[in-house]
């Protein structure tokens, strides 16, 4: 992992913390400079990017790791690294938050379901929430059997819907099946020209927090895509988040 603390903060300055888990999810964070983190670095937070097994740079064996273990392995590394951020004494435990884009946004969703009296606050972009709902409207149906079932279990050659069983196994390792416990304040950003992962889950995320009381903010870019990289649009996702 990598922390990044705003000029001048000392050990007796307890920071808050935007922990961020990268998308992909087999990509990861490096030392290069990005703008968008720097911005809510120079904000006044403190920002980790964690690279969780499954990142590339590590070993085949530990990128493989990942597949069919989605939603538990990952979910365990960001909140361990997350613990051991918090215990260097530099971040204030009570506001920690959790930031990420597709991978990194199911992510978000698992660390506020599952994690909820750790994360207390979650910005998610073009999340994917419900495996099982993403598996037949995504370009990328192999993600959703591989990560979820593990490797081996989709055929390259030829398109089949997913079994009641598979389906079964991909709502359990999304998200959504953490919902009830969820409290924390989430921001919710939506490109809705997104392929990848298709506008309706990060939708179906946010009508499901509103109808259980949590605060929650939607964010829709008409003519962004997965990357909501335009820049009034990237520009005003970030001013958002901060």
């Amino acid at each position: 992992s990598i922390l990044l603390l705003p000029n001048g903060a000392g050990v007796a300055e307890k920071l808050p913390l935007i922990v961020v888990p990268h998308g992909g999810p087999h990509t990861c964070m490096s030392t290069a400079y990005v703008p968008s983190y720097s911005y809510l670095c120079r904000g006044g937070y403190a920002v980790l990017f964690v690279n969780f097994r499954g990142s590339t740079g590590f070993g085949q064996a530990a990128l493989e790791s990942l597949a069919g273990t989605a939603g538990r392995q990952d979910v365990r590394d960001v909140v361990l690294a997350t613990q051991s951020a918090i215990k260097e004494g530099m971040i204030d435990p009570d506001r920690v938050g959790v930031c990420g884009g597709s991978h990194g946004g199911f992510l978000a969703g698992h660390l506020i379901g599952q994690h909820p009296e750790l994360f207390k606050v979650a910005c998610m972009r073009n999340p994917c929430t419900n495996i099982a709902s993403m598996v037949t409207a995504t370009d990328i149906p192999d993600w959703c059997y591989v990560e979820t079932l593990g490797p081996g279990t989709y055929d390259f050659s030829r398109f089949s819907g997913p079994s009641r069983q598979e389906l079964e196994k991909m709502w359990e390792s999304s998200p959504i099946a953490y919902l009830a416990n969820v409290k924390a304040p989430t921001l919710v950003a939506l490109g809705m020209k997104d392929r990848r992962v298709p506008p309706s889950q990060g939708l179906e995320y946010y009508h499901a927090l509103r109808a259980k009381g949590v605060t929650t903010k939607l964010l829709v870019y008409e003519e962004c895509d997965h990357a909501i990289d335009l820049v009034a649009s990237e520009t005003d996702h970030w001013i958002n988040i901060k």
